[in-house]
């Protein structure tokens, strides 16, 4: 059975980062079967989307655009950020068996 650094180093870095961006919510972790990372983004998207919500009963109708903005910013941050890591771990990995 592989090792769990072995999968990850046999892994496309650029499947994992795109897999984080476009559906975003660590999608690539999935692919890297990096399951604690997954649910930590899942963790971190689903309590943006409820402060949201939280917050957005608070708001008038004014503010919305500007919610719905820091909303979705917030989620592209996430998805960055993300996928920036997905393929740091592949580079750090593949450098550390060689």
């Amino acid at each position: 059975m592989p090792t769990r650094e072995q999968i990850l180093a046999a892994s496309a870095g650029w499947v994992a980062v795109l897999l984080n961006v476009v559906p975003g919510l660590g999608a690539g972790y999935l692919y890297q079967r990096r399951w604690k990372a997954y649910w930590i983004t899942s963790l971190l998207a689903t309590s943006w989307f409820v402060a949201g919500a939280v917050l957005a009963q608070k708001a008038d109708a004014a503010a919305e655009a500007q919610n719905q903005l820091v909303g979705l910013i917030g989620l592209l941050a996430l998805a960055g950020v993300t996928a920036a890591e997905a393929g740091l771990a592949v580079k750090k990995v593949r450098e550390g068996l060689n």
